[in-house]
């Protein structure tokens, strides 16, 4: 007799996941698609509170095939999705979090979306419990689309349905020397590998759970672990994207999500040996990466933040770093008739200090917050068109001349 081959493998990697877990597994039973479809595939990395048990329990009284596999505890999530994905069958597979859950509807949605747009990563929308889940990718449901034309770059969370073709092709695999921001190099490698990316925005296809006992918290350990993370990320990003605008749009993320919290109110309390030491960490990322396109896509206190650390100037950042945490408003300069807004955190025109007044100035987005912003329009692009025209009769002049 031949099996079919299942629609989904839902790999679950779970460590000390009770009593979560309970929860997590009955939203896989309760799915819409039919359980044929399905093979679930559990990894229990080495739990000593009854996870694995419960597991073996499940497998048992399934609808749905379900494979256990119990290891030695591996320090951290990406083994056992590496072991998982090793044993899948399915034509597309979805990690799911021991201590989160789904929404009913999710994989049969995920796959028919797949299936219909033959896009090779799916997005479902995401909903926090006790906890904040990104928000700014679930306007609407999109068939296709890509990591430069979207928000999907601000969602890197594992937590996605991929075309298990697509992994096996590049060989992608979870990288195990990782142990935060794993599931971010794995998922925007897969952005960059697609052949298109779907986003099902009108059905909650995902419940990111907040844990009481705080166990979902990504591992914290050493602040280091941050800048592996951002060193890693940005690596990847280098790697697939030419220097230039579109490269500049994807490090918006290390930078932002990544890099700028080091540079945050935790900064302030760090001894000064902690701040020379993230300062030292910082440089070759900003000395590699840190551009003028990604500067603009930034918010005013943000891009200044992050130049003081590509200059190295952390005799300026504290003051900078203390205004934003009293979540002061700079006052707002305007200039060239309202078409220039300058928002004046701390050293602006500081002769002493030296920062450009490009650093302080607000892009349209950040600018018109403020009254009397008049953003530029035909004006500037009339302006624009006239100087471009008057270089190009320039230098026909001259080409006459000679």
């Amino acid at each position: 007799m031949t099996v079919a081959q299942p629609d989904v493998s839902v790999i679950i990697g779970a460590y000390e996941a009770m009593p979560y877990l309970i929860e997590c597994l009955s939203s896989v039973e309760v799915q819409t698609i039919d359980p044929e479809r399905i093979e679930v595939i559990a990894v229990d990395d080495g739990s000593t509170d009854g996870t694995g048990e419960y597991l073996e329990e499940f497998a048992e009284r399934a609808s749905m095939h379900v494979l256990v596999i119990r290891q030695e505890n591996s320090g951290g999530p990406s083994g056992p999705r590496n072991v998982g994905l090793g044993k899948a069958t399915g034509r597309y597979v979805f990690f799911l979090d021991a201590d989160d859950r789904l929404g009913p509807e999710a994989l049969e949605r995920m796959v028919d979306m797949a299936d219909r747009a033959g896009t090779d990563v799916v997005l479902g929308k995401v909903e926090g419990v006790n906890r904040s889940a990104p928000k700014s990718m679930w306007g609407k449901t999109v068939e296709r689309t890509d990591v430069f034309s979207s928000n999907i770059k601000f969602t890197l969370s594992a937590q996605k349905l991929f075309r298990r073709e697509l992994l096996d092709r590049h060989g992608m695999r979870f990288d195990e020397s990782l142990f935060t921001g794993e599931d971010a190099l794995f998922t925007m490698e897969a952005y960059l590998r697609a052949d298109g990316v779907s986003v099902v925005a009108d059905h909650t296809c995902y419940y990111l759970v907040g844990r009481d006992d705080g166990k979902h918290v990504t591992k914290s350990g050493s602040y280091t672990l941050r800048f592996d993370s951002a060193r890693a990320l940005t690596n990847l990003i280098a790697e697939h994207v030419p220097a230039g605008g579109r490269r500049d749009q994807l490090m918006v993320r290390p930078f932002l999500v990544t890099l700028l919290p080091q540079f945050g109110p935790k900064y302030l309390t760090d001894s000064e040996e902690i701040r020379r030491h993230k300062f030292e960490l910082a440089k070759p990322l900003m000395d590699a990466y840190w551009t003028e396109g990604v500067a603009q896509r930034l918010k005013v206190h943000e891009r200044l933040r992050l130049h003081l650390v590509a200059e190295q100037r952390p005799e300026l950042l504290l003051d900078v770093v203390k205004f934003v945490k009293a979540k002061k408003q700079a006052a707002a300069l305007l200039e060239k008739k309202g078409r220039r807004v300058y928002l004046a955190y701390p050293h602006f025109r500081d002769r002493a200090a030296g920062i450009p007044d490009s650093v302080y100035l607000a892009e349209p987005r950040e600018a018109r917050d403020f009254p009397g912003y008049r953003e530029g329009g035909v004006d500037t692009f009339v302006r624009r068109a006239v100087r471009k025209a008057r270089r190009v009769l320039a230098s026909r002049e001259v080409r006459q001349a000679a």
